[in-house]
């Protein structure tokens, strides 16, 4: 090789380790943790009390602190109509709403059309009442929530239900969570993966998405201080790793996400302090 070529040859040399090193830092770039949650709710059972003392007012500091769509869990005597003007007043969406087993078993079709009227694409079984979870009562259930599926389903709405942490709590080698997602149909039923209560539960929110993916439509963004007390916390201030849980979205089927805590000490604060590390997350 002469000495021209050889210098031609370790040019070249130079300009590929050269682009190969920018080609690896845009694939750094482009591989690197990106996506955000576009749009960021809350479950107004978090800011019941106030909901309940003043529920124009509490919607308007929802809507200041960031949050674009809410998830009802009682109405507060107001009509479907009333309800869906003040979600206007304040630029909210309202994506789902919670109700009882009782609306469910006692009026199912008036609780679709109530729900429709406010704009709501979800009615979301929020509980089941103690003395109806034993093993043979999860399997009615499933035949129920496939029943009120196609009603919403007619309706033109979808039916979801929220878990706790008593639905993974074994029963004469069953497990009531898994006799759920088993026994509806997913054309119809859809779920509503409470974060904090599948931890609590000992269940892995990812090993539930691996084996029923696209089934949980909805989450509840709540945060754990961790064993043995799991203490409810604000949004990224306890032990849940929602980073790895959030990047597999699309596998579980997530379309909305509502924070979410039982009993803040400052709900304003609780929702504001959650709110600030959800819209900051990437993932």
């Amino acid at each position: 090789m002469t000495t021209q070529t050889r210098r031609s040859f370790l040019a070249t040399l130079g300009v590929a380790a050269f682009a190969a090193s920018r080609n690896a830092e845009a694939a750094t770039t482009l591989f690197a943790p990106h996506r955000r949650l576009e749009r960021i709710g809350v479950q107004l059972y978090s800011v019941r009390d106030l909901m309940k003392a003043d529920m124009p007012g509490t919607l308007a500091q929802v809507a200041r602190i960031g949050y674009k769509e809410v998830e009802f869990a009682g109405y507060f005597d107001r009509t479907p109509a009333q309800v869906r003007q003040l979600l206007r007043d304040n630029k909210l969406r309202s994506p789902s709403t919670h109700v009882g087993l009782d609306l469910l078993e006692k009026d199912a079709a008036k609780t679709f059309a109530n729900a429709k009227a406010i704009g709501h694409e979800w009615v979301t079984l929020a509980w089941l009442p103690e003395d109806r979870r034993k093993p043979d009562d999860w399997k009615r259930f499933a035949d129920s929530f496939n029943k009120w599926g196609k009603q919403a389903k007619e309706a033109d709405l979808r039916f979801a239900y929220h878990n706790h942490n008593f639905e993974f709590v074994p029963a004469n080698g069953t497990i009531g969570y898994e006799t759920l997602l088993n026994g509806t149909d997913p054309k119809l039923v859809d779920f509503e993966m409470d974060l904090y209560w599948v931890v609590f539960g000992g269940a892995d929110p990812i090993d539930l998405f691996n084996r029923h993916p696209h089934r949980f439509k909805l989450a509840h963004v709540k945060d754990s201080a961790g064993p043995p007390d799991n203490k409810m916390v604000d949004v990224g201030q306890g032990k849940i790793d929602f980073k790895t849980i959030f990047a597999q979205s699309g596998k579980a089927g997530f379309k909305h996400y509502f924070v979410e805590h039982d009993q803040p000490a400052d709900p304003i604060a609780t929702l504001r302090n959650s709110y600030n590390y959800l819209h900051a997350l990437r993932f």
